[in-house]
């Protein structure tokens, strides 16, 4: 069985051959999406840096290791949403780049994917600011509503041009919890943000397309609606954030997990705990398939640690399970 055979089997709960730490991916995406501007910027900036972004928003680097941060906002004002142009999927500095990356893909065992990072609720608040999105959400209802609807319409024009390739999954995200609860209330949620969400999916759901999402923190309460909208593989479960053997129960069957091994246990190690770590996550979550056993969260681990990991997946991945 190919890699690319058995992920689709951990997706379909039908009897995958091991557990693995993902799908095989090579995917695509378009200029901004990692939060650059027409002229540069983005994650990989030194710190020190400044720029603006294809949506207006000033970043700032100031940590090494991670991404910029916002730190001026096109639309914190409502009034400025009169005269802004939200960006064109079309334009070619920003879709040039999902064709040049597909030129190097080389058909094989791997899924052809699409990025849509900060589907909605977090490019709305790199738009308005935090603070502001969640005050005008309350007192500016139409003016949250104009926006989650201007960043959807970009996200279906990148759609467009992903499936225009032939992606086979694409990978959506917005971080909707903290460490002890939710970010925003279900009553926000499901009044703004799946309505939204539900344009997206259902373009997708409509051409077989596998559907990744991203969410980080406590999300419990939003298990039955990711499985509502149609997300095939949620992630990335964040151990210490979440009752796993709850989402475990709720999802056995109908919505594959990736995630769950405590970033902590990883980092502070030693590596007999790293391992039993593992262990303990795939005969909690991958019982019957439906799941991708990796770090719940993305740190610089110490290389040994996180090499730890996979040696253990690989070792105790296998079907049918060692005890």
């Amino acid at each position: 069985m190919t890699a690319k055979e058995n992920a689709l089997k951990i997706i379909l709960f039908d009897r995958p051959e091991r557990v693995t730490s993902g799908p095989p991916i090579y995917q695509l995406c378009y200029q901004g999406c990692n939060h650059e501007g027409f002229k540069g910027g983005g994650d990989g900036s030194p710190v020190g840096s400044q720029w603006i972004d294809i949506w207006g928003t000033v970043w700032h680097k100031i940590h090494d290791g991670v991404m910029g941060l916002p730190k001026g906002y096109p639309l914190s004002d409502v009034k400025n949403i009169k005269h802004y142009k939200f960006p064109d999927p079309n334009d070619e500095r920003i879709c040039k780049k999902i064709y040049q990356m597909a030129e190097s893909f080389q058909d094989g065992d791997v899924f052809l994917g699409g990025s849509h990072r900060d589907t909605l609720w977090e490019k709305a608040y790199m738009l308005v600011g935090m603070d502001n999105m969640a005050m005008y959400f309350l007192t500016e209802p139409e003016f949250a509503r104009d926006v989650l609807h201007g960043i959807m319409d970009f996200q279906l024009g990148i759609a467009e041009h992903y499936i225009k390739i032939g992606i086979e999954f694409a990978n959506l995200g917005d971080d909707l919890g903290t460490q002890l609860g939710l970010l925003l209330g279900p009553n926000i949620v499901n009044e703004f943000l799946v309505p939204e969400y539900k344009r997206l999916f259902d373009f997708y759901k409509e051409k077989n397309v596998i559907i990744g999402f991203h969410s980080c923190g406590n999300i419990e309460s939003f298990i039955e609606m990711f499985m509502m909208l149609g997300v095939n593989v949620l992630n990335p479960i964040q151990a210490s954030a979440n009752n796993l053997d709850k989402i475990r129960a709720v999802t056995d069957g109908k919505m594959a997990l990736q995630g769950g091994v405590s970033s902590a246990v990883i980092m502070e190690g030693p590596i007999r705990r790293i391992v039993d770590e593992v262990r303990f996550r795939i005969k909690q979550l991958g019982q019957n398939g439906g799941y991708f056993c990796c770090p719940d969260q993305w740190m610089p681990f110490p290389k040994e640690h996180i090499d730890a990991v996979y040696q253990a997946v690989n070792d105790y991945g296998q079907y049918p399970l060692k005890d």
